[in-house]
Order: structure tokens, then C-alpha cells, then sequence
């Protein structure tokens, strides 16, 4: 068996992964109200996390939904590889960067 084909499902199945991660995070933010999840950094979620939310909702609801509707075009309409592989690669980095930069934001407000 070809080791590209090896890697292409690996990353093929981690989408499924991903979006399920992040859909099931939007859901516990915004259906549960459970913001423990909220502005993490080193696991500690900032003093007033309802405050940033709306923001990680949204921004795991769309994440979600972008892996979602990759897979569902890899599927369906056969997306070329290097096409979904930029799609998910992008909202990955995306995701985690503006994670990252919002966190930080959320605990350096509260000194």
C-alpha cells in the first residue's frame, strides 16, 4: 500500500475528528452554557468568561462547519487534495491562532 494514500486518509479521517471536537464545543457553549471552555490559558478559563462566549461559539460553530462542508465535497463532488487539504489546513491554523490571540487578550484584561 502507497504511504500517500496512508497519510491522505489520516488526515482525511481527522477532519471527521476536528469538526466533531469543535461542533461539540459550540454546542456546550452555547446550548449547555458551559463556559469552561471559554479563553483558556494553561487551562484556566480568564475571570469573566461569558464575555468572549459569543465569540468562541461562533468561531467553533463556523470551524465546525467549514470541516463539515470540506468532507462533505471531498464525498460527494470528489475535491481535488490539494484543494480540501488547504481548506481544513487553513481553518485549523485559523482556529488555533485566533484562539490563541483571544485568550491571551482575555487574561491580560483582567490585570
Amino acid at each position: 500500500m502507497n504511504m500517500f494514500l496512508i497519510v491522505t486518509w489520516i488526515m482525511f479521517i481527522g477532519l471527521f475528528l476536528l469538526s466533531f471536537f469543535w461542533l461539540k464545543r459550540a454546542w456546550r457553549i452555547g446550548i449547555k452554557k458551559d463556559y469552561s471552555y471559554v479563553a483558556l490559558k494553561r487551562g484556566v478559563p480568564p475571570k469573566d468568561p461569558k464575555k468572549y462566549a459569543l465569540f468562541y461559539l461562533l468561531l467553533n460553530l463556523i470551524a465546525g462547519a467549514i470541516l463539515v462542508a470540506d468532507i462533505l465535497l471531498v464525498v460527494f463532488i470528489g475535491l481535488n487534495f490539494e484543494i480540501w487539504t488547504a481548506i481544513g489546513g487553513l481553518t485549523l491554523w485559523i482556529k488555533l491562532f485566533t484562539e490563541f490571540i483571544v485568550s491571551r487578550q482575555a487574561h491580560m484584561a483582567v490585570k
